[in-house]
């Protein structure tokens, strides 16, 4: 993982919908947020290149 500046922390968002399709493969991105901001899980709607199209994307541990 990369140096931590202050309350910034990477996370790792994943694709909710592509689990449920069965398709192989996992859609995910690694960006950062900052802890004292969002201190709960962050969802972003993020493009899918397996699915072709833009999905749900959840924080994951």
């Amino acid at each position: 993982m990369a140096k931590k500046k202050g309350n910034r922390v990477q996370v790792i968002l994943e694709c909710t919908e592509h689990k449920e399709s069965g398709k192989p493969g996992t859609s995910r991105y690694i960006t950062t947020k900052n802890r004292k901001n969002s201190p709960n899980r962050i969802e972003l709607k993020k493009y899918n290149p397996i699915l072709k199209k833009v999905t749900l994307h959840r924080e994951i541990k």
